[in-house]
């Protein structure tokens, strides 16, 4: 099983009405706590595993080779520009990115969190606030270029420096 699939949320009621939903305070923390195992869960996993190795998902190849074509100047190595990735022309491009997979990912649109840079931790000021399928877009790239392969290599000099 993917380990990233264990974070679904589940299926929503089909007589949920999300404009009725209002914002009730315990969704929201519901919500809140979902996105953070999400993160903690992904950032436990590429300090066991080196990025490079990891499969997010069963359609990486396409989605790292769709990323190249949808966004031909897209560095995965450079911080995001969180205000030109949330433009109106940003919003639209990846959304026309993102609808290619609506029946593909589970969850695809689920909110979750990207670090700015694949250089940072997960911290206030380095992380986004995305989609799950921008999520997984941008990790795949990272991953496929061992931009995030640090994070192993810190994580076991930490554990032999501890032993």
């Amino acid at each position: 099983m993917d380990p990233m699939e264990s974070l679904s949320t589940g299926p929503v009621p089909k007589d949920f009405k999300a404009e009725d939903a209002g914002n009730m305070e315990e969704i929201e923390k519901q919500f809140a706590v979902k996105v953070v195992k999400h993160m903690q869960t992904y950032w436990s996993i590429l300090e066991k595993v080196k990025g490079s190795t990891i499969r997010l998902t069963k359609m990486d190849d396409d989605i790292y080779n769709h990323l190249k074509e949808a966004f031909p100047n897209f560095d995965p190595a450079a911080t995001i520009d969180e205000d030109e990735m949330k433009s109106k022309t940003g919003k639209e491009r990846w959304r026309t990115f993102m609808m290619t997979y609506e029946k593909k990912v589970d969850d695809y649109n689920f909110g979750t969190m990207v670090r700015n840079s694949p250089k940072v931790e997960y911290e206030e000021n380095t992380t986004i606030f995305v989609p799950r399928m921008q999520f997984y877009a941008i990790e795949i790239a990272r991953n496929k270029n061992g931009l995030n392969d640090w994070i192993y290599e810190q994580a076991q000099v930490q554990a032999a420096s501890s032993k």
